[in-house]
């Protein structure tokens, strides 16, 4: 049973990790050439969770720059925020989800504590 907990644990972490990356992409939504990443959950050693980051390099939408007099183009940031409410989604109900199972866990303990006097 602890070693299932460790696994939610590092579950706990992993999706905190996909979160903060997804909020790093959407605050960098207006950036120019910011390029968006992507938190990849994976299982690990002793069924945790390892988490892998890696750049999307997709070219973002090309503008004309209001700067420029010469009417030259820029690239503007990769980052979809539809796609990142998704992914935000996702993270937070695997958070919910290990916590619960944390919780359930220690009030099962407790319960057994009790019970034991």
């Amino acid at each position: 049973m602890v070693t299932s907990i460790g696994a939610n644990i590092s579950a706990l972490q992993a999706f905190s990790k996909q979160m903060a990356v997804s909020a790093n992409n959407v605050a960098n939504v207006y950036s120019d050439d910011f390029k968006k990443s992507r938190a990849i959950n994976t299982e690990g050693e002793n069924g945790g969770v390892e988490t892998t980051i890696t750049k999307i390099d997709t070219p973002g939408p090309l503008v004309e720059d209001p700067l420029s007099k010469t009417g030259e183009l820029k690239e503007l940031s990769n980052t979809d925020i539809a796609e990142e409410l998704v992914n935000q989604i996702i993270a937070e109900n695997g958070f919910n989800a290990n916590a619960k199972v944390i919780k359930s866990y220690e009030e099962t303990i407790g319960s057994l504590i009790d019970l034991i006097g």
